[in-house]
């Protein structure tokens, strides 16, 4: 097993990756009626792209969603959990990172993270442990 490099994030950095995030949402003229954020790490980021966009947060499950839903997380590490929605035509994903390894790319995204690292968000605790370290135990 491979040590992860652990990169601590500010409220600065997310602030900026919102800024992002949000300017390209717009200019893509994609109609976004919803926003939807994935339990623990998505959460944050989708209400403050709620409120930088404008657009209502939806607290509704996922199959429920009807119209363009924008779907956020903070990282896109594996791919796995946006793999689940990506043959549904109505959400639409975004990620404040994302690894090129992922087996799925989100619709939009604002950092690449390289191989090896591990993103402290600073809503997490700075002891936090690497998904690598968790599964040791």
């Amino acid at each position: 097993m491979c040590k992860m490099n652990k990169i601590y994030i500010s409220w600065k950095d997310i602030d900026d990756a919102i800024d992002s995030l949000a300017y390209n949402i717009k200019s893509s003229g994609l109609e976004i009626k919803s926003i939807c954020g994935m339990v623990r790490g998505g959460l944050i980021p989708a209400v403050m792209l709620s409120h930088k966009l404008g657009i209502k947060y939806s607290h509704i499950l996922i199959p429920k969603i009807s119209g363009n839903t924008l779907l956020v997380d903070d990282i896109c590490d594996s791919g796995n959990t946006l793999a689940n929605f990506k043959h549904d035509t109505r959400i639409i994903t975004a990620a404040i990172h994302y690894k090129q390894s992922a087996i799925i790319e989100p619709n939009f995204w604002y950092s690449l993270v390289k191989e090896g690292d591990w993103i402290v968000y600073p809503w997490e605790r700075k002891d936090s442990e690497t998904i690598q370290d968790y599964k040791t135990k």
